[in-house]
C-alpha cells in the first residue's frame, strides 16, 4: 500500500456531498450544524433564567435591574467516520460509457455511513438514560397502543407533549409503531368522526391533531449478525416514539433539544494501490466528520415500548 496521503478528488467528493439516501431520518432528528474546526463549544442553558421575570419596572430617574444569563460551555469534538473501497485499474479501464466505478463505490460507501450516522442517532432518540426521568414513561400490557380496546394514545401522546417546558414540535415515531398508531380507533374516531371503519390516518392528520411541525417515520432496516453469520435483519428505530422540540435556527443560540455538529463536508478521495490485482488500482475513501449532540434533554419526550 502506497504511504502517500490520499488526493482529495472535486468529482468524489461532490458525489459524498450529493448522496442521500430517503430512506434515512437522522438530519430531521438531529439537524445538522456546521462547525469550523474539529474541536467545538456549544452552550447549555439554564431552564430558570428564560422564566423567571424580575422586576422590570424602572424609576424616573433610577436604574434598571441587572440580569444574568447562565450558560455552561460544553466542549466536544466531531469524529471521523468513513470506510475504503479497492478497485483494480482493470475496472475502471473495462467500465463502460457513463459508468465511473470510483463513484460508485462512493455511493455505496456514503449509503454505510449514513446508516451508521442513523443506527446511533436511533440508539440515542431511543434510549431511556437520555431524558430526565419525568420526561419519559414505559408502557406495558394494556396501555400499549397495540392494545386497541384499553389503550389510550391521544392522552400519554398529549401528555407526552405538554411535560416539557417547550413544546416538542417533531415527533418521531419507529414504523411498526406507526403501522398500529394510524389504525388505532381513538385516533381515526378523533379524524373522521364515529366512522371508526374509515380507514387508516395518515401522517399529515396526526401532525395537525397534535399541532406538530413535523412528524419524522424511521423506516431503516439493518443487518444485525456478524460478518460470517446468516444474516438477521432488525429496524433501526424500534417500538418506541420520541417528541423533541427544535429551536426555528440553529444559528439563534436558543435552545434546542440536540443537533449534529459537522466539521467540513463529505469527502470523496483515492490513492493508487500497485498491490490491487495484476495491474494495481485505486483505493476509494468517503466519509464524514459529525457528532451527535444532546443540548437539552428536558425538551424531549420517550414513550418507550409503545406498541408490543
Amino acid at each position: 500500500m502506497s504511504k502517500a496521503p490520499f488526493v482529495i478528488q472535486p468529482d468524489l467528493t461532490a458525489v459524498a456531498i450529493a448522496y442521500r439516501n430517503q430512506n434515512l431520518i437522522h438530519e430531521k432528528v438531529l439537524p445538522v450544524l456546521p462547525v469550523g474546526k474539529q474541536d467545538f463549544k456549544y452552550q447549555e442553558h439554564t431552564k430558570a433564567d428564560g422564566f423567571t421575570v424580575p422586576d422590570t419596572r424602572v424609576g424616573r430617574k433610577g436604574k434598571p435591574n441587572e440580569v444574568e444569563f447562565t450558560q455552561t460551555e460544553k466542549t466536544s469534538s466531531t469524529v471521523d467516520y468513513g470506510l475504503d473501497y479497492p478497485i483494480p485499474q482493470s475496472d475502471i479501464d473495462n467500465s463502460g460509457d457513463g459508468y465511473d466505478p470510483r463513484k460508485r463505490a462512493v455511493e455505496g460507501i456514503m449509503d454505510l455511513v449514513k446508516l451508521d450516522r442513523e443506527k446511533r442517532v436511533a440508539d440515542l432518540i431511543f434510549a431511556a438514560g437520555t431524558y430526565p426521568s419525568g420526561n419519559k414513561v414505559q408502557l406495558s400490557g394494556t396501555d400499549q397502543f397495540s392494545d386497541f380496546s384499553n389503550s389510550k394514545p391521544i392522552i400519554k401522546i398529549t401528555d407526552a407533549l405538554e411535560t416539557p417546558i417547550l413544546r416538542p414540535n417533531i415527533a418521531v415515531i419507529g414504523r411498526s409503531v406507526w403501522a398500529k398508531l394510524r389504525q388505532h380507533p381513538d385516533l381515526v374516531k378523533s379524524i373522521f368522526g364515529n366512522n371508526q371503519n374509515a380507514g387508516l390516518i395518515t401522517l399529515m392528520q396526526f401532525k395537525e391533531l397534535f399541532e406538530l411541525n413535523e412528524v419524522v417515520v424511521g423506516d431503516a432496516w439493518i443487518n444485525t449478525a456478524k460478518p460470517g453469520q446468516t444474516a438477521s435483519y432488525s429496524r433501526v428505530w424500534g417500538k418506541h416514539m420520541a417528541f423533541l422540540h427544535h429551536a426555528s435556527s440553529l444559528a439563534s443560540g436558543v435552545a434546542t433539544f440536540g443537533f449534529t455538529a459537522q466539521f467540513g463536508q463529505p469527502i470523496g478521495s483515492q490513492n493508487e494501490d500497485a498491490n490491487i490485482g495484476l495491474r494495481g488500482g485505486v483505493v476509494v475513501r468517503a466519509g464524514e466528520s459529525v457528532k451527535e449532540v444532546i443540548s437539552a434533554s428536558d425538551l424531549g419526550y420517550f414513550i418507550q415500548d409503545a406498541i408490543a
